[in-house]
C-alpha cells in the first residue's frame, strides 16, 4: 500500500494547469518510451476474471478496499468492480459494500439482499425506487445483477454473516427525516415529537429540498441546526430501549447523522469553496466507520465511489484547493488495518450522462484521451485492457511526473474536456493499482423518471 508524505506538497497551482498540460504533452512525446516501458513491466493484460488473481493476492488481509470509476455511467466499471467484489466476498470474507449513494435508498436494497421479510419481490423493483437524479448511478441493470447475486449468496448464511449494501452519501435530508418519523411512530412516539420539530423547521424550504434552505441561510440568520442536533441526541440516548431488529435501530441512528450533516452541507454549499465537498467526504468516512463498528470484529469493507473520492486527494491538485477525500481520510485513519485503492479509466468509448443538472440521460461519446494524459500514455503502451500495479518501480519513474487523469461527471460535455475533465495526479501516490480499459460502453439504466424536486446526487460537483 502506498504511503503519502503529507509534509511535502504534491500538487501544482491550478492557475497554471493548462500550461502544465501542454508541457506534459511535449514531454510525453519526447520521453514517452520510458513511461510506456514501466507500464508494460508493471501490468497484466486483463482479459477475464482469472486475470484478477494477482490483485486479490496483493490485497491480502487488507480491511478496506476502495474501487473507483472515472464516470458514473460506464458499463465496464460496474462489471469489473462486481467481479472484484464477488471474489473479495467469497475468497476474503468481506462484510459489506458501501457506495456513493443515498442511505435510505441503499438501505432498502440492503434489506432485500439480506432476505428480510417484505423487502421486495426482486432487485429491479427495489432499484426502480431510486428516484434522485442521476437515477442511472444505481438504478441500472448492472446493479440489479449484483444485487440478485448478493441475495442468493446470503440465502444460507446466518444473519450476522450476510453481506450488506449501504449508501454513504449525505443528500437525503427529507428521505431520512421521513424514515425517522415513520420508525419513531412505531417504537417511540415521544421521540417522534422531536423529529417533527426538525421537520417543521425545514418545511418552509421543501420545494427545492436543500437549495432553498441553503439560500435562506445566506439571506437571513435562519438555521435548523439545533433541531437536528437535538434529534440525533434524542435517538442516541433512547435507542438502547428500541426493541426492533438490530439493523432497524442502526438505520434510525444513521438517518439522524445524515440529517445533521445534510444541514451542514446545504449551508456550506452556497458559500462556495471546498467546505461542502469536505463535509460530504468526512460524512462518508464517518458513515463507513459506523458500519465497521456495527458489523463488529473482523469487519471488512468494499467502497465503490468515483476516482475523485477514492484516489488520495493529496496526490492531486485537489489538495491545493483545500479539498480532502475519502481515499485520503481512510488512509490516514486506517493505514495500520490495510487500505488498498484501485482506480479505473479508459481511452475512449461511450458514457451515460446529462447535458445539465436534472437533464434527461443520454449516451454520449467519450473522445480519445488527450495526448500527454495518463490514459493516453497507457494506450500508447498497447491498446489493451490492463491491470497496472503501482510498484516501487512505478513510484520511482512517475514520482515527479504529474499527469492529467480523466474524470467524467454526471454532467458531461466532451467538447470541453480540455477545460476541466483532467485532474493533475501523481498516479502511483494516488492509487495502489489501476484498471485501464481501452474502450468502454455506456451503462444500462432502468427506465425511470427522476424526482425533479430532489437535490441531484453529487450536486454541485458532478462526481
Amino acid at each position: 500500500m502506498n504511503v503519502i508524505n503529507t509534509k511535502k506538497p504534491l500538487v501544482l497551482n491550478c492557475i497554471t494547469k493548462n500550461k502544465v498540460m501542454k508541457k506534459l504533452i511535449s514531454e510525453g512525446q519526447q520521453d514517452g518510451s520510458i513511461y510506456r516501458k514501466a507500464i508494460e513491466n508493471n501490468s497484466i493484460v486483463l482479459n477475464n476474471i482469472g486475470d484478477l488473481d494477482t490483485l486479490i493476492e496483493k490485497i491480502g488481509d487488507t480491511k478496506y478496499v476502495l474501487l473507483g470509476e472515472a464516470s458514473h455511467g460506464t458499463h465496464e466499471y460496474y462489471t469489473w468492480r462486481t467481479a472484484i467484489t464477488k471474489r473479495l466476498i467469497t475468497e476474503k470474507g468481506f462484510s459489506f459494500i458501501s457506495v456513493e449513494g443515498d442511505w435510505p435508498d441503499c438501505y432498502r436494497l440492503n434489506r432485500y439482499v439480506k432476505n428480510y421479510p417484505d423487502s421486495g419481490k426482486n432487485a429491479y423493483d427495489v432499484l426502480r425506487e431510486f428516484n434522485r437524479w442521476p437515477t442511472w448511478m444505481w438504478a441500472n441493470w448492472e446493479t440489479v445483477a449484483l444485487a440478485e447475486w448478493l441475495r442468493k449468496h446470503n440465502e444460507q448464511l446466518p444473519r450476522n454473516k450476510k453481506v450488506g449494501f449501504y449508501g454513504l452519501d449525505v443528500y437525503s435530508l427529507w428521505e431520512s427525516l421521513s424514515a425517522i418519523i415513520n420508525y419513531l411512530e412505531k417504537v417511540d412516539k415521544p421521540a417522534k415529537e422531536v423529529a417533527l420539530k426538525a421537520f417543521r423547521c425545514f418545511e418552509p424550504y421543501s420545494d427545492e429540498e436543500g437549495q432553498a434552505y441553503a439560500r435562506a441561510t445566506q439571506m437571513i440568520p435562519v438555521s435548523c441546526r439545533n433541531e437536528v442536533v437535538s434529534l440525533l441526541k434524542e435517538i442516541l440516548i433512547r435507542m438502547i430501549n428500541y426493541n426492533t431488529d438490530h439493523e432497524a435501530v442502526m438505520n434510525a441512528e444513521q438517518n439522524a447523522h445524515v440529517i445533521v450533516n445534510a444541514e451542514r452541507y446545504y449551508r456550506a454549499m452556497v458559500e462556495g469553496g471546498p467546505r461542502s465537498w469536505n463535509i460530504r467526504d468526512h460524512h462518508m468516512v464517518s458513515t463507513l466507520n459506523r458500519l465497521m463498528n456495527f458489523t463488529g470484529s473482523g469487519a471488512k469493507a468494499i467502497i465503490w465511489e468515483h476516482n475523485t473520492h477514492i484516489g488520495d486527494a493529496r496526490a492531486t491538485d485537489m489538495a491545493q484547493e483545500g479539498m480532502v477525500n475519502v481515499g485520503e481520510l481512510v488512509r490516514e485513519q486506517h493505514a495500520a488495518e490495510g487500505v488498498f485503492s484501485v482506480g479505473f479509466g479508459s481511452y475512449e468509448g461511450t458514457v451515460i450522462a446529462g447535458q445539465k443538472w436534472n437533464a434527461p440521460m443520454r449516451v454520449t461519446n467519450v473522445p480519445k484521451a488527450q495526448t500527454g494524459s495518463w490514459e493516453n500514455m497507457v494506450h500508447q503502451a498497447g491498446a489493451k485492457n490492463r491491470l497496472i500495479f503501482m510498484s516501487t518501480d512505478m513510484a520511482n519513474i512517475f514520482s515527479n511526473k504529474p499527469l492529467g487523469h480523466r474524470a467524467i461527471g454526471v454532467v458531461y460535455h466532451p467538447e470541453y474536456e480540455h477545460l476541466g475533465n483532467y485532474v493533475l495526479s501523481y498516479m502511483p501516490k494516488r492509487y495502489d493499482a489501476f484498471i485501464y480499459l481501452d474502450k468502454t460502453r455506456a451503462l444500462h439504466p432502468l427506465h425511470i423518471k427522476p424526482d425533479g424536486h430532489q437535490m441531484p446526487e453529487t450536486y454541485p460537483f458532478g462526481v
